[in-house]
């Protein structure tokens, strides 16, 4: 039996256990698994290794995205300049494993995103400095793309505003406008970011990393002024395929 799993805090729906869970089903990999590994604490990640012998891959999501960092034996370069881990595959030699960290997030962002800009997109609006913010972030440099966060924290960093300072001049510039909150995630549907949507045109993309509900109270208004618009699901698939892919390469 190969063991694939993830990790992070209080789990609940795992887009990722069901996504693979689907893919072993229908490709008849009858050996395959995958499971949901929730840890109080990242110190007991290496426990997980103890209880099961079999671990092929892992998916880490929040809040262990950074703090599984240390406990890795190498970390690819990449997700190195982004500094946050979602995939770790297990090279196993004898009776001997290393562990090396990636992002594919990276991948399914780029190739989720970029289909949907042209020539005029130059500026994106960020809105949220989480966690999440640093693959868009490095993507956006990777395409020299300019771009500005909105933060609800008390400190400001560079390239960093608040949201009362979103205003018409400000998004006549920032085409592009990807949220990268929890905010609006179901049950709690009836929320979204506060910024003025009445600025909101036709040249504008909007892009939610959230994926349930489909159509967010976010781009619900962006579709009302007749943005461009997307949410996480196509991100969340192009990222897992990627996974895959580099637990089996």
């Amino acid at each position: 039996m190969k063991t694939y799993g993830l990790i992070g805090y209080r789990l609940g729906y795992s887009f990722s256990k069901g996504f693979f869970s689907d893919k072993f089903e229908k490709e008849g990999l009858k050996e395959h698994e995958y499971v949901n590994f929730e840890l109080d604490t990242i110190s007991e990640f290496p426990t997980i290794f103890e209880k099961n012998d079999n671990i092929a891959g892992l998916n880490c999501t929040i809040p262990y995205k950074q703090e599984i960092m240390p406990y890795l034996d190498e970390i690819d370069e990449e997700a190195a300049q982004v500094g946050a881990i979602n995939t770790v595959k297990i090279i196993r030699s004898g009776s001997q494993k290393k562990l090396k960290g990636f992002n594919t997030d990276i991948y399914g962002f780029e190739n989720s995103l970029m289909p949907m800009l042209n020539e005029k997109h130059k500026k994106a609006l960020i809105l949220g400095t989480g966690g999440a913010s640093k693959a868009i972030k490095h993507i956006l440099d990777k395409n020299s793309i300019d771009y500005l966060s909105a933060s609800i924290e008390t400190e400001l960093f560079d390239k960093e505003i608040r949201y009362e300072q979103i205003d018409e001049t400000l998004l006549k510039e920032h085409l592009i406008i990807i949220h990268a909150t929890p905010l609006g995630t179901f049950p709690k549907v009836d929320n979204c970011p506060s910024i003025p949507y009445e600025y909101i045109t036709s040249d504008h993309v909007l892009f939610d990393l959230v994926y349930n509900p489909e159509l967010t109270l976010f781009l619900k208004k962006g579709q009302e002024k007749g943005a461009s618009t997307k949410n996480g699901l196509e991100m969340l698939h192009l990222q897992a395929i990627k996974a895959w892919e580099i637990w089996n390469a």
